[in-house]
């Protein structure tokens, strides 16, 4: 366990359903450690319906943790290749009826969605994933939440099919992995973007000079746990319990005392998301 940090911060993506299996701890363990060391509040992303409906129930009886909903670009492709056209479009429907939720502390965000064509190869892959990724900008503007983009491989086609649809009121880049190029196109259409552990690794100086152009208030911190587990713990599962590591090393490239840069993290998060969080998780001491 890192030591705590300062004052509160949200992970602002991460899979605590996939995190239960790689690390062998339940739900409440995994958000109880994280607020021990001050992550006290959590956004948990669905991947299909299945992890979208799971979010959907945790959030209804966890208030330090909101949902997100959507089928990933991954498996919108997998889906449409394994079962044809119509099972996405049911599955997009199911979606939609969890985004409907009109309890405002619930679902805040539709994502992740996007594209990923580093996993999925031009054809009929690419061609659902591009068809999903509207389907869930149109579904966010129906039901005025947030859209959680992921990019991996693809970020022309994700700026093209933006500008088409229509840019989101609110949009995060999750686990933005381009360059300073790329976040100032990102940035010129409103984005918040969020950084994962990755940032930490030696190797990643082209997304730390990205992470150098993005103004503080479009900053977003998070896990993606099981993944992408941040220096000095990388090879280990991540978890929302490991954010401070990152956290701490963002504060010092940008020259701001920690304590600073969480506060800052944590208003992102509600302008990202839509309001805030409840009350209590402004205190750390009441997750622990």
């Amino acid at each position: 366990m890192p030591e705590a940090l300062p004052a509160p911060v949200t992970d602002s993506h991460t899979h605590l359903d996939t995190t239960m299996e790689y690390t062998g701890l339940a739900v409440d363990e995994l958000i109880r450690r994280a607020g021990t060391v001050g992550v006290t509040r959590t956004v948990q992303v669905g991947c299909d319906v299945a992890s979208s409906q799971w979010a959907v129930e945790l959030a209804v009886r966890e208030p330090s943790v909101v949902a997100a909903v959507a089928i990933h670009p991954n498996d919108a492709a997998r889906l449409a290749d394994r079962a044809g056209r119509p099972a996405l479009d049911e599955a997009l429907r199911e979606i939609e009826t969890l985004a409907d939720d009109l309890r405002p502390d619930v679902v805040r965000g539709v994502g992740e969605t996007g594209l990923d064509y580093y996993r999925t190869s031009e054809g009929r892959g690419r061609r659902a994933q591009r068809d999903a990724f509207a389907a869930h900008l149109a579904i966010a503007a129906r039901h005025r939440h947030t859209v959680v983009v992921h990019d991996r491989g693809a970020h022309v086609p994700i700026v093209e099919i933006l500008d088409a649809e229509g840019v989101p009121d609110r949009l995060v880049m999750h686990c933005f992995s381009g360059d300073a190029a790329d976040a100032r196109v990102f940035l010129d259409r409103g984005a918040w973007l969020s950084f994962p552990g990755t940032v930490t690794f030696p190797a990643n100086e082209t997304l730390r000079e990205a992470f150098d152009v993005v103004p503080l208030d479009r900053l977003l911190v998070e896990t993606d746990a099981p993944f992408l587990t941040p220096v000095p713990q990388r090879g280990w599962p991540n978890a929302g319990y490991l954010v401070p590591h990152t956290v701490r090393f963002l504060a010092e490239r940008r020259g701001i005392p920690v304590a600073e840069l969480c506060a800052v993290l944590v208003q992102n998060t509600h302008d990202a998301f839509g309001g805030p969080w409840p009350a209590w998780c402004e205190d750390p001491d009441n997750a622990r």
